[in-house]
């Protein structure tokens, strides 16, 4: 159950009572004084109604009917509602399972998007990662996911690429792109030098364009060879995008004359040094020009623009969207901004969906700067990983030095990506955050390695304590402090996942997860559990339990996996 909305609902239906308008903005309370909930929307309420806050908060408690649901309700402060659960209803509402949704909605989420000529790298982790995460998330509640994978597969760089591998590869073989930034650099190198090359690079991306066989066929098994390598990746990062998710910008190109004519037909199009523009008036820069949108160029060629805006159209018209989340770095911004109104202006978000850009930062060093290799290069997915499973592994044998090295190697697999994973995904989307081996692969604070170990903890009781889950009561009710606090926590699961949805932000549920974790400790150092008797065993192993299923759960939304022990 949604427990914000329940009190909140409640007490707007006291506000309406009241003559009040307002919402009751019901927040988590984190800090046991404050009560379980607290309410802050009464003081605006009372503004508006040019009423004392305190009074009017008084007067929402006599009236305030949360029967069944909450033990005590206080006014605090300016006039705050504080709201204790009543400990019957907090048993209730232990999680164990992620709740459905009461309105199902078709959601496309736009993640990952890596380029097809290169090798993925480090700046397509957080898309990949924290786009996923979303949709892990919005399908767990119910809803109607659809996954696009906007990779970059056309363009003039194709055609240069395509006639490389002609001249390089006329017998099949595939070696020349086991590694393909070298194969990249090394086309680059031939395009700039050659012109008889660039010459036939450019015949290429006509052939490409006008829809040759060869031509196709040829660009098609590069674009094969290309998604092994991020199938890999997303394999290894437990993402779940797959081949049929792939939405590229080829897929939009027969629409892309007709985005044009469409604009045009709706004399949103102006021409400008020759290119073909849309200018909005709410786009201006500093000297109040306003900044224009290219959708084709003088010499005819499209832009990013107008495939964008294509894929608005075919999102919202032929997918159905009830909303579209782009999860692109921050520098795109504008570019999304821009996108979202002239759709909007032309009539291209046929369903009249929700658009939604979601940018987060930059991964950085510790100076500062973008995390690059010791070379000052880019440096690849695939390199982060292995280092990242290598240093897991040799934390693991330092634990345990009787370990064999596969056992070890398997344990760091998942400890390695998690924590990765993790040190992302723990940080506010849309801040840059500093990367740093020593404090993500920690046992210690708010790290994948410390909330796996939490779990591995639970486990452990229940194998030396020979308990079988399926002997504990389904639902307890808290006695101690310490265990009520942590019941208050499992309860306010699913609210959390409400919050992650709509703001699309992973740092909320692993905010969450630390928090639970860090309850837990607390719960396990004041209350024995194998040695207390009784009831009070039986409840506190319950509690462990549902402990460890919703620390296994959120670590899955996160799309980051448990051990059995570390």
């Amino acid at each position: 159950m949604d427990i914000k909305s329940v009190l909140g609902s409640k007490i707007d239906a006291a506000f309406t009572q009241l003559g009040l308008q307002g919402q009751a903005a019901v927040q988590a309370s984190a800090r046991a004084e404050f009560g379980d909930y607290q309410a802050n929307g009464v003081m605006a309420a009372a503004k508006r109604a040019k009423k004392n806050p305190r009074e009017v908060a008084s007067q929402v408690v006599d009236i305030l009917d949360l029967a069944g649901i909450a033990s005590k309700v206080e006014v605090a402060g300016p006039g705050f509602l504080n709201i204790t659960l009543e400990a019957k209803f907090l048993a209730q509402n232990m999680p164990g399972r992620v709740d459905a949704v009461d309105e199902v909605a078709t959601i496309v989420v736009d993640y990952s998007a890596p380029n097809l000529a290169k090798e993925m790298h480090v700046g397509h982790l957080r898309s990949s990662i924290i786009g996923d995460c979303l949709v892990r998330v919005l399908e767990a509640r119910g809803h109607h996911v659809i996954r696009q994978n906007h990779v970059g597969d056309w363009g003039t760089q194709f055609g240069m690429l395509l006639t490389f591998m002609q001249d390089n590869n006329a017998d099949g073989r595939t070696d020349a792109l086991a590694d393909l930034e070298s194969f990249y650099r090394a086309a680059k190198v031939r395009f700039d030098a050659d012109d008889n090359f660039r010459s036939r690079a450019r015949l290429a991306v006509v052939g490409l364009q006008s829809g040759d066989a060869d031509s196709l066929s040829a660009w098609q098994h590069f674009i094969d060879i290309s998604m092994t390598h991020c199938d890999d990746i997303y394999q290894r990062l437990g993402v779940t995008l797959t081949r049929k998710d792939i939405a590229g910008e080829s897929s939009y190109n027969d629409d892309l004359a007709q985005v044009v004519e469409d604009l045009d037909a709706q004399s949103l199009l102006q021409e400008s040094d020759g290119a073909q523009c849309v200018f909005l008036d709410q786009f201006k820069n500093k000297k109040g020009d306003i900044l224009p949108v290219i959708v084709r160029k003088s010499d005819g060629g499209y832009l990013y623009a107008t495939t964008d805006l294509a894929a608005v159209r075919h999102r919202t018209g032929t997918l159905k969207a009830d909303r579209v989340l782009y999860f692109t770095d921050a520098r795109q911004s504008l570019h999304f901004k821009q996108i979202f109104a002239v759709a909007s202006a032309a009539g291209f978000n046929m369903n009249n969906a929700s658009l939604e850009h979601m940018p987060f930062g930059s991964m950085l060093d510790a100076k500062g700067k973008p995390f690059k290799s010791r070379e000052g290069g880019v440096i690849k997915l695939s390199d982060l990983l292995d280092e990242a499973e290598r240093r897991a592994t040799v934390l693991v044998r330092q634990k345990n030095p009787g370990m064999s090295q596969d056992e070890a190697e398997s344990l760091g697999r998942v400890i390695g990506i998690g924590a990765i994973k993790y040190a992302d995904l723990s940080k506010n989307r849309t801040s840059d955050y500093v990367f740093d081996w020593n404090q993500m692969i920690s046992f210690e604070g708010n790290t994948a390695p410390y909330l796996q170990y939490a779990y591995t903890r639970i486990q452990s009781l229940f194998s030396k304590g020979d308990v079988k889950v399926e002997d504990l009561p389904s639902q307890v009710i808290a006695v101690d402090e310490y265990e009520r606090r942590l019941a208050v926590t499992l309860a306010g699961f699913n609210d959390m996942l409400d919050q992650v949805a709509e703001e699309g932000s992973p740092h909320l549920l692993c905010g969450y997860l630390y928090e639970l974790a860090t309850r837990f400790t607390q719960f396990y150092e004041a209350c024995p559990i194998l040695k207390s008797d009784g009831q009070d065993r039986s409840r506190r192993l319950a509690l462990a339990n549902d402990t460890a299923m919703t620390l296994r759960q959120g670590l899955d939304l996160l799309g980051i996996g448990v051990v059995s022990h570390m």
